[in-house]
């Protein structure tokens, strides 16, 4: 069943949330254990490869601090281990997987209603389109702070265990209050700029490299190159604040850092690399979880609609 010409086809509100929400299900499962690797990377702030020692002793230094009690352990057992606070990242990764790529749309579609012509004018036809797209993705990724608790709870559960002393969730937030979006600050200086990287930099790929007129319309292959783009360079420009923001929440509850302070100690003891602890690997695998991320995602939410709407998938469009 086809839509009326000249009128965009639009699935139902109830699809997009059941697609994006198995999408982000199936995320989580399958990237869970890198996304583990590169937080504990990042809260890491022990040196791992020293000039002059040997190169054992360092995959042993870097063995512990990907595995850390789960490193002299059988290669399953080790597996494993990278999935702590898998609860945690559930709730967060289908939440913010619901939010940011079903809001930003809806912020989009509000600047082109309301602002459109301003993009325009400011930016010319083309570059205000993808102007357009950054920014709905900026506000957006501010608001995501609202979600902060889930991802702050995922990431003790991955790095720093011990904070828990056996609580469970109701009782941590009872005691903890907001606690939970401590780095909220920084979590916002983080997002704003990723997030307008991240869909700025996949509309100037569809829209400069494939010169595609309905983002929409991008094929497997263009929404891979477009993915890339976006994603890369979300988490490159972001990467300083991320590793800050990872470091404060992953301080035991009664042992608060402010991120001042702990930017200071970066410089002093670490460097300037330290702002980029974890970047590689999240680079690495940044390609085929977006790929797999938005392809599932643009697969569910048809499938549900026409699940809700009674439609045969002999009637369904390809």
């Amino acid at each position: 069943m086809s839509p009326p010409a000249g009128k965009k086809y639009s699935e139902s509100g109830t699809a997009r949330l059941l697609g994006a929400g198995t999408s982000g299900i199936l995320e989580l499962f399958t990237f869970h254990p890198v996304d583990t690797v590169a937080k504990r990377l990042m809260s890491n702030t022990e040196r791992i490869f020293v000039s002059g020692q040997p190169l054992r002793q360092s995959l042993g230094a870097l063995n512990h601090v990907i595995f850390r009690d789960a490193a002299g352990k059988a290669t399953l057992s080790k597996y494993l281990s990278l999935f702590p606070g898998l609860g945690y990242a559930a709730g967060y990764k289908v939440a913010q997987r619901i939010y940011k790529f079903g809001g930003q749309p809806v912020v989009r579609d509000m600047l082109e209603r309301e602002s459109g012509q301003w993009f325009t004018r400011a930016f010319g036809e083309r570059n205000g389109k993808a102007m357009m797209h950054a920014t709905a993705g900026s506000l957006i990724g501010i608001g995501e702070v609202a979600l902060l608790p889930l991802d702050v709870l995922k990431i003790k559960r991955q790095i720093n265990p011990d904070a828990f002393r056996g609580r469970g969730l109701f009782r941590i937030v009872a005691d903890e209050g907001m606690a939970l979006y401590r780095g909220a600050g920084w979590t916002v200086l983080r997002n704003a700029p990723g997030s307008f990287a991240l869909f700025g930099g996949s509309a100037v790929v569809k829209e400069f490299a494939f010169g595609l007129e309905d983002y929409n319309k991008a094929t497997f292959v263009q929404n891979f190159f477009a993915s890339i783009g976006g994603a890369v360079a979300s988490l490159t420009v972001s990467a300083p604040m991320d590793v800050i923001k990872t470091r404060i929440q992953a301080r035991s509850f009664d042992n608060p850092e402010s991120g001042m302070a702990i930017l200071r100690k970066m410089v002093q003891q670490e460097g300037f690399g330290s702002f980029f602890k974890g970047l590689t690997p999240k680079i690495l695998v940044v390609g085929p979880k977006l790929v797999f991320g938005f392809t599932l995602a643009q697969w569910f939410i048809p499938t549900f609609d026409r699940m809700l709407k009674g439609q045969t998938i002999a009637e369904a469009r390809v």
